[in-house]
C-alpha cells in the first residue's frame, strides 16, 4: 500500500507543480505558446474539457466522478491482491495522474494541457500534461505487472 500512496503523491505533486508553473508563472493561459526546444518541445496552452484530446466533452462533474471511482477501484483492486511492486507503483501513477486532472477540473473547469511534442517534420496538433503521461504509463504498467505470473513470492 505504501508504494501506491507514495507514487500517487509524487506524481500528483509533479503534475500540479508543472501546471502551476506553466499556467501562472509563465502565464501561458494568456501567452498561449512558449517555444522551449523548437521544434521538439513547445508549451502550447490547451484547456481540455473532455477525456483524451478533448473527446467526449461532457459535464466536468461527471468526469470528476468517473475519475474518482476509477481511482478508488484501482487502489482497492491492487491493494487486495499480491502483485509485483511495479504494479503498485503503476497503480499509484494512474491514481496520482487522475487526481491531478480532477483538481484541474475543480479549479479551472477543464484540464490544463501544455506539453506539445513534434519531431522529424511531423507537427503534433495536440497537447498533454504530466498527469496524462502518468495515467498512460500507470495503465500500461498495470497490464504488464498484474496477474498470476507477476505475483511476488
Amino acid at each position: 500500500m505504501r508504494r501506491i500512496v507514495w507514487s500517487a503523491f509524487w506524481v500528483f505533486l509533479l503534475d500540479q507543480a508543472t501546471k502551476y508553473y506553466v499556467v501562472h508563472w509563465l502565464d501561458l493561459r494568456n501567452q498561449l505558446v512558449a517555444e522551449v526546444w523548437p521544434p521538439f518541445l513547445t508549451f502550447r496552452m490547451a484547456w481540455n474539457e473532455g477525456v483524451n484530446f478533448g473527446l467526449f466533452e461532457t459535464s466536468r462533474w461527471l468526469l470528476i466522478a468517473v475519475a474518482l471511482i476509477i481511482s478508488v477501484w484501482v487502489f482497492v483492486w491492487v491493494r487486495k491482491s499480491e502483485n509485483h511492486p511495479l504494479a503498485e507503483i503503476s497503480a499509484g501513477m494512474l491514481i496520482g495522474g487522475a487526481l491531478g486532472n480532477v483538481i484541474d477540473r475543480v479549479l479551472y473547469g477543464a484540464v490544463a494541457d501544455f506539453l506539445n511534442v513534434s519531431c522529424c517534420g511531423f507537427t503534433n496538433p495536440y497537447a498533454f500534461n504530466v498527469a496524462d503521461i502518468a495515467v498512460f504509463a500507470g495503465a500500461a504498467g498495470l497490464v504488464l505487472f498484474t496477474g498470476e505470473k507477476n505475483k511476488t513470492p
